[in-house]
């Protein structure tokens, strides 16, 4: 006799607009161009969808140098890109398309706008993510202070910004965390200027919405995303400050804790912004095969957002 198990399934979850654009990007790159197109760094950070792609004949790179064929189209990744890239690409006399997520892109505008009108930038963030690199890549070096963690804000001495000041946010970031420091920075330069509209995007704030809402009544909970995902990564992290402290990253190649899931009455299930909905449904067939499943989805938000591709892949 299998054991019963329920499990509540997050909505949202899984591909937002900026992943579904950017891959989509490069499948009509490929149809309209042939192979190989060059991608670089992974096109979102999903070790299923790099793989995948690489079949219909992407090539991924790290650095533009290692474009081997310079007559083939490079695509830059949904995470956006320094200024310095494109800048080298024209020089390479590269054909280009930037799949950068239109909510980074709106970040970036910002930070040149807040420079331009000479302000002091902070950015919260984390350090080496290429989001950050590709934001801070936008302004000459040393134009923005990157913060990490909320007992950073401590560090920092007023009397070393002599501009009024302004932050900025990374896309991806726990909206709680995230909250915290503002609140200090707040405390620490009432007069900073804040975003018109918040960073974080609309999807990450959906989906550590749905797994807060969920994870208080969970024995376990599973987020299915890569280790580089910074969004699936925030999840796992969410759902434990919400109460369901056995919360674990299911990884590509990560095995299946049968046991632990046997002892369970509740799972949470939830994916990350780049993670294919068809992982989630392969985890709830392999659960399936171990225990007797009931399914309830707890939906929070619906969404319907949707980007446009470049013009020329039409």
């Amino acid at each position: 006799m299998k054991n019963e198990v329920k499990i509540f399934l997050a909505s949202p979850r899984g591909f937002c607009a900026g992943v579904e654009r950017a891959i989509d990007i490069v499948e009509k790159t490929i149809l309209k161009y042939g192979t190989p197109v060059y991608v670089r760094h992974e096109i979102v950070h999903n070790k299923q969808v790099v793989e995948n792609l690489k079949k219909k004949g992407t090539i991924f790179v790290e650095e533009l140098s290692e474009v081997k064929d310079l007559s083939r189209p490079v695509i830059f990744s949904a995470h956006g890109v320094p200024k310095r890239v494109p800048e080298e690409a024209k020089l390479k006399n590269l054909f280009y398309i930037d799949a950068t997520c239109p909510l980074v892109s709106k970040v970036h505008r910002e930070s040149e706008q807040l420079h331009k009108n000479g302000y002091d930038i902070i950015l919260i963030g984390h350090k080496n993510h290429p989001e950050v690199v590709g934001t801070m890549g936008q302004l000459p070096s040393g134009s923005i202070h990157l913060i990490e963690q909320v007992d950073e804000v401590k560090d920092l001495d007023p009397k070393s910004f002599k501009k009024p000041m302004a932050y900025i946010t990374q896309t991806t970031l726990s909206v709680d965390d995230t909250a915290e420091i503002i609140v200090k920075l707040k405390g620490k330069f009432p007069k900073i200027k804040e975003p018109i509209k918040e960073d974080i995007c609309y999807a990450t704030t959906n989906r550590q919405k749905a797994v807060k809402k969920i994870a208080p009544n969970c024995d376990m909970f599973f987020v299915i995303g890569s280790r580089n995902s910074s969004n699936s990564v925030r999840l796992v992290e969410v759902a434990k400050k919400a109460g369901c402290y056995n919360a674990e990253l299911m990884h590509f190649g990560k095995e299946l804790p049968i046991d632990k899931i046997k002892n369970s009455k509740n799972i949470g299930i939830s994916s990350g912004a780049s993670a294919p909905e068809q992982l989630v449904q392969n985890l709830i067939s392999e659960i399936k095969k171990h225990c007797q499943v009931s399914l309830e989805e707890i939906i929070v938000a619906e969404e319907k957002v949707k980007f446009k591709i470049p013009k020329d892949l039409n």
